[in-house]
């Protein structure tokens, strides 16, 4: 299949390509290059464009009559979303529905869409299942549940295809170390030990070291990259062959606590990881575990990447190669 790849030129995006590629189907990246990387975008076509500019997303829909679409293009900060909600609900929200639209008007009819685990705001129970209510505490988690909102309601009235796939916290780098993380800023935890291993920042911050855990620091649940999209690609292949609408957790059902990445990093890098103590931010949860079982059962996905361990050894290699973001080819 020929697939639309909005933010494609991204982190996850990126890394979707490149597992299309791999599967036999053709990407055809779209991005506006106001976060992602043109470095990073190396399989199929790219058009520059933005998810706002409806005619621009017509234009390329026509060109390239795409199969269906893998929508990743959005902001995905939490705390730019509470100092800056309106460029969250532009960005979020009117793209998507910009895209739809372009979408309803070329008859493509399927769509993966890139959601959180932000949707389901603080957890009442852990493992969280998809049935866990959504109740999210900040703009970000709030624009991604109205995207699914919208998802639902496009699909009963217009017959959209979609799935919806609830991220838990997205970690490392494609093991073959063409791509990967090249955030600007970045606030993932894994690249900031390393980046403090590097010594290319002073010290690590941890936030918070009260929290009821076994050790004091909050808990989640990291998938790598590499299996985020390796389920894009299994979500596509499900809804092409009839699959019904669907919303999924992709996470590993495994909790590992900061301290014991930062323990993973110095073990990995064979260097130490200076750390500086801080307060918690507020509103992060003591711990975020992924139910994925659904996921597993319906696409026949598992997480080829389990460990810590191998999370972080992709990550090194990629970051000690010295890339940067900006960087380019």
């Amino acid at each position: 299949m020929k697939i639309l790849v909005t933010g494609g030129a991204g982190y996850v995006g990126s890394h979707a390509c490149k597992a299309l590629t791999r599967a036999g189907h053709h990407p055809i990246v779209y991005d506006n290059l106001s976060r992602g990387h043109r470095s990073l975008a190396r399989w199929g076509s790219f058009e520059h464009g933005d998810i706002l500019d409806r005619a621009r997303l017509k234009e390329v829909l026509a060109a390239h009559k795409p199969d269906g679409v893998l929508h990743f293009a959005a902001l995905a900060y939490v705390g730019e979303s509470v100092g800056d909600p309106a460029a969250y609900y532009r960005t979020n929200v009117v793209g998507t529905h910009s895209l739809l639209e372009a979408m309803r008007e070329g008859g493509v009819d399927l769509l993966v869409f890139s959601s959180t685990c932000a949707t389901y705001g603080p957890p009442l129970r852990s493992p969280i299942d998809e049935d866990h209510p959504q109740q999210p505490v900040n703009p970000y988690g709030a624009t991604k549940l109205m995207v699914e909102g919208m998802l639902r309601d496009y699909g009963k009235a217009y017959g959209l295809r979609w799935a919806a796939l609830r991220y838990f916290n997205a970690a490392g780098a494609d093991p073959d170390g063409e791509i990967g993380e090249m955030h600007e800023p970045e606030t993932h935890a894994i690249p900031l030990a390393i980046f403090a291993a590097l010594g290319r920042i002073p010290s690590f911050q941890l936030f918070g070291s009260d929290y009821p855990t076994p050790d004091g620091s909050a808990i989640r649940d990291y998938i790598h990259v590499a299996d985020l999209a390796a389920a894009h690609v299994a979500a596509l292949d499900y809804l092409a062959g009839g699959g019904a609408p669907v919303a999924l957790n992709l996470g590993t059902g495994t909790g590992t606590s900061v301290l014991q990445v930062i323990r993973a990093v110095e073990a990995v890098t064979g260097q130490r990881v200076p750390t500086t103590p801080c307060d918690r931010r507020p509103g992060d949860p003591s711990a975020l575990v992924a139910d994925g079982r659904r996921a597993r059962a319906l696409l026949g996905w598992t997480p080829g990447f389990p460990t810590m361990e191998s999370i972080v050894t992709s990550a090194w290699q990629w970051h000690a190669s010295g890339r940067q973001p900006g960087d380019s080819e």
